[in-house]
């Protein structure tokens, strides 16, 4: 019988729609892990849409459930999922934002990132973390090795204003995993994945892809190669159905609301469980 991996999932959750634990929590138990769902915010909806209503728990709050949890000893995980991926900013038009106060990149720099062991950063956030500028890919291979330094053992830049050699249509993302041999020696792996652009905008798919990157890379814990590319496969082939159905949903060529982009994951459970590989990682 296969050991039982259970994850803590400490997330926002919505009651409608799919972003925070309502993102993870599907694909991680069809996967095969337990997973406890600590919900750090409770939303009616994502703030994609005109309005919301809900609570956002404090630090005593979240202390609070995590006591009971202590008190009944029922507190011991594989991991800690927690988006805090980091989840600090993004780039539009070629200029960096910041979705959190500005005060807490030294937050997550001096006491988050050292102790996570796999982290998710898109292109703008690498930078704030590594406080260090990506105008080519080995400047991006530099800015892995200052976050690995940092210390994460697997860094995922899952987005990149890096120019692919198979046009404007593509995105690239660049892996890097450091591997601790008995002997002590360190071998590094590096990959360069190019995905196709979706022309839409869809909220939950960093929670989606952290998921699914703790579950493959549990699964495949020496081959970030084979990690990443079930992991962005299952990422495109739920961004394929989600668009299309939120297309025909909209009908006469509309744009389509934020509730028709809903990421369609209970539907996209045979992909999840096992993706049919379409984006190949390069070994650099």
């Amino acid at each position: 019988m296969e050991a039982e991996c259970r994850v803590l999932s400490i997330q926002s959750h919505v009651v409608r729609g799919y972003v925070g634990n309502r993102a993870a929590t599907f694909p991680l138990q069809v996967l095969g892990f337990e997973i406890d769902a600590l919900n750090s915010v409770q939303f009616s909806n994502h703030t994609g849409y005109a309005h919301w209503k809900g609570q956002v728990l404090n630090s005593d709050e979240l202390h609070e459930l995590y006591e009971g949890l202590k008190l009944n000893n029922v507190n011991k995980y594989d991991y800690v999922l927690t988006v805090c991926d980091p989840v600090m900013g993004d780039k539009w038009n070629g200029e960096g934002s910041m979705y959190v106060p500005e005060d807490l990149l030294p937050v997550y720099k001096e006491k988050v990132v050292p102790v996570a062991d796999i982290i998710t950063p898109n292109q703008f956030e690498a930078e704030l973390l590594s406080g260090r500028k990506i105008h080519s890919e080995e400047e991006a291979l530099v800015v892995m090795d200052v976050l690995h330094a940092m210390g994460p053992d697997t860094v995922v830049i899952t987005s990149s204003d890096l120019p692919s050699s198979r046009g404007s249509d593509y995105l690239i993302a660049l892996g890097s995993q450091r591997t601790r041999n008995p002997d002590g020696s360190v071998v590094t792996e590096r990959i360069r994945m190019e995905m196709h652009k979706v022309d839409a905008v869809f909220v939950g798919t960093g929670d989606l892809f952290a998921a699914m990157l703790l579950a493959w890379t549990h699964k495949h814990p020496n081959n970030l190669k084979v990690a990443c590319e079930k992991t962005v496969s299952a990422m495109h082939h739920v961004l394929q159905r989600t668009i299309k159905c939120a297309k025909a949903q909209a009908a006469g060529g509309l744009k389509p609301s934020p509730a028709q982009l809903e990421l369609r994951i209970v539907q996209s459970k045979k992909d999840i469980e096992n993706p049919e590989i379409v984006v190949q990682a390069t070994v650099l």
